[in-house]
Order: structure tokens, then sequence, then C-alpha cells
């Protein structure tokens, strides 16, 4: 085994990419002190977002399982993978990724905590063949992408209170990566040449524990302590510098991962309107309630009102950063079909919130951008006719609700050829 105290090689590891934008969940707490949003797919989490919705700080986060013999599986590609929805009306995954074989299986609870920037992942480990009981091997892997790049990341152990982190930063973001109980062994390395998915599929063991990697596209990698029993939380938090993001992790293991359940569900709970469409729907009740979440969901908390199309990068498999696609932009025909949809679920708060920002960054003439970040800057240059347009249906719609204040859309707007 290579000894600890090393700079990683393999600087600045491969040209980074993004991941799948084929979501099987998004999630983040309702509350507004938790500026944090999550992605899955293919049983893992993938992009999160800190310290608004526009902005992914990860490529993905998964287990590497070993018996440190015979095989390493990656649990995004070598696993079987269920989602469920344990509990209505809340954003909360519950994902079991099992082996083909049959041999064991992990089972995943994933909730934003209800009120800190902070990841939360409940995992049980089920050992099922006895062959394998005392010999497999967990670790964690996760890829920052701090400030919506895989470039220019930096990486090191941190240790803080007596706990032993991993922290990623670029520029004024930083992010702390822990485990309750804490990783054995850790490891930074460069994506490509020395992160640990290079370490574990060469011999199916941890053979590098490398304390540092610089500015570039790099994975850390955790260790998983099973010899306390088979139930662990990981964390990923967030912060402007690494006391802050620190401290948020610290105070999230404080609380039992029951309790911040039980919060993070009651939070999704209470925006149940009372109109509820799912007394409509027989087979897909809880679809129709959920699918309500989602949208809610892609609202910022800094900029209310700011819905962006979509948290995911289209083809982010073949993107790399100069190519992240335009949905995490604000499209004036999205936010009005969302909110439009928030409408038609009895909830006015949200949709009025919408139009106002609409009204917000429209221009003297009435025309609006073709889309645009959430501080409301436009971003693509084009003029779309039914952009322009369908605010004034938001607005009319609203109308009837009788929630619009004395502010009205200018609807002098003429295209020009």
């Amino acid at each position: 085994m290579q000894k600890s105290n090393q700079i990683a090689p393999g600087a600045p590891g491969i040209e980074p990419r993004w991941t799948s934008s084929a979501k099987d969940g998004i999630g983040t707490a309702y509350h507004p002190s938790s500026r944090l949003w999550f992605t899955l797919s293919h049983g893992i989490i993938n992009e999160v977002y800190y310290p608004h919705v526009d902005t992914p700080n990860t490529r993905d986060l998964q287990f590497l399982i070993t018996d440190g013999e015979t095989f390493c599986h990656e649990e995004k590609k070598d696993l079987e993978h269920l989602t469920e929805y344990p509990e209505h009306s809340a954003l909360l995954y519950r994902l079991t990724n099992s082996d083909h074989k049959g041999r064991y299986r992990i089972i995943k609870e994933i909730i934003g905590e209800p009120h800190s920037s902070v990841l939360l992942v409940h995992t049980r480990l089920e050992i099922l063949d006895p062959k394998l009981r005392g010999k497999l091997r967990l670790y964690a892997l996760l890829a920052p992408h701090l400030k919506g790049t895989g470039k220019n990341n930096s990486g090191q152990w941190h240790d803080t209170g007596g706990r032993k982190f991993i922290q990623a930063s670029r520029e004024d973001v930083h992010m702390i990566f822990g485990c309750a109980p804490d990783f054995t062994r850790r490891s930074v390395g460069y994506v490509g040449h020395s992160d640990g998915w290079q370490d574990l599929t060469d011999n199916f063991k941890m053979d590098w524990e490398f304390e540092l990697a610089l500015d570039g596209n790099i994975a850390l990698t955790g260790e998983i302590d099973l010899s306390h029993g088979l139930e662990f939380i990981l964390a990923v938090a967030f912060g402007r510098n690494a006391q802050s993001a620190s401290a948020q992790l610290l105070q999230s293991f404080a609380t039992p991962f029951a309790q911040q359940r039980k919060k993070y569900v009651s939070q999704w709970q209470r925006t149940r309107s009372k109109s509820d469409l799912s007394a409509h729907m027989k087979r897909d009740a809880h679809m129709v309630r959920l699918s309500q979440c989602v949208l809610l969901a892609h609202e910022d908390k800094t900029f209310p009102g700011a819905f962006v199309a979509s948290l995911s990068i289209p083809w982010g498999e073949t993107k790399d950063d100069s190519d992240r696609g335009g949905y995490h932009l604000v499209w004036t025909r999205d936010l009005v079909q969302s909110a439009t949809a928030l409408l038609a679920c009895g909830r006015t708060e949200s949709p009025l919130r919408a139009l106002i920002w609409l009204a917000c960054i429209q221009e003297a003439d009435g025309c609006m951008p073709q889309n645009s970040s959430i501080t409301g800057k436009p971003y693509w240059k084009g003029v779309q006719l039914d952009e322009v347009a369908v605010p004034i249906l938001l607005a009319w719609r609203v109308v009837q609700t009788k929630s619009l204040p004395q502010h009205s859309l200018n609807v002098d707007f003429r295209a020009t050829p």
C-alpha cells in the first residue's frame, strides 16, 4: 500500500463531463433556508445544486462495492435499480440497488436537511450471501463540479472537531463530504488517473490515500466504516468557507436522521393544496401530488418566482463545461406552463410570484427575453412570440383567482420584421 501524505498524480485529470438527463427524481427541502437541490438517476445521486437552482456543484455520488478479491461493482452501472416514493406529497425517495446475483443490496433514503444546505443519505447495506459477510467493502465516490464546472476544483483531507472529512473548493464555494461513522480511509485524486475508481477497479483494493489534489477534475473517495453495523449516513454540506460547511454538516449529524426525515416530509406535505386534482385520478393520484412538488422544487429560493426549465443537462454525459444547455435558464414559456399547472392545483402564491418576476424583466416595449438567468439577465437574444404572449394568459388566469395586485403587464409589444 502506498503511504498517505502524498499529492495525487495525474493533474489536471481527464476532460470533465456531466451526466444523464434521464432523471428519476429531484428533491430539495421546501424551506428557503435550505438552498440545496439534488437529482437522481440510475440509482444514484447526480447533480447537487447550491446556492441557486441553476448552479450544479457535483457530477455524481455513488458507491463502489468490492469483496477485495474477485469483483468491484459500480453502483450506477452494475446493479439493478428500484426507485420508490415512501411518503405521499413529498420529494422523498428510497433507492434500492441490488446485485444481479442476489448477494447484497444497498437501500438509500435521500433528503435535504430541512433548514441548511446539507444533503443527507441514510444508507443500509444488506448482505444476503453468507460468504460475503465480513468481506464486503463499500466506498463512496463523489465527483465535484463546483460552480458549474469540473475544471479548477481542488480537494484535500479536512479534519475538524476530531472528525475525518474531505473538502473540495473552488473560488468562494466550499464543500465538505463526510460520513457517520467517520470514513476509515480517504483519498483525493484526479479523474482518469488517480481517483478511487481507477484504484479499486485495478485490484479490488484501496491502495491510494492521497491527501491533496489541486486545480483539476477531481474525485473524492471515502471508505465506509462497517465495523459498527451496516447502517450509516453520508452527508455533503456547502458553505462560503470550510468552517461554515463543516459546522452545517456536524449540526446535521447532531439530529437523528429520523427526525430530519420527519421534518423534511412535513414541510412538503404542508404544500398540498385544498384543490386536490388527485381526487379525480384513481391509479395516478400519488403521481399528481408528486408532480406538484416537482414543479415547486424548480423555483429558486433567493430569487422567488424564478422557475428554471429543468434541473438537468441534456445529453450531459457527452457535454463538457462549455455546453451545459439552456435548461438551467428561466424560459418564459416553461415558467408560465409551470405556474398554470400550479394554478390548476389550487395554488396562487407561486404563480403570482412568477408573474411579478416576469413583469420585472419585461422590456419597455412589452417584449420578454427569450430566456434569462434567475437574476433576470437575458441570456439568448432571440424573440419568440409565444414567450411574449403567454405571460398575458398567465396574468388573465391569475386575475380569475382575485389575487393579482394593482400591477399589470405591458401588452403593447409588437414584433417587427
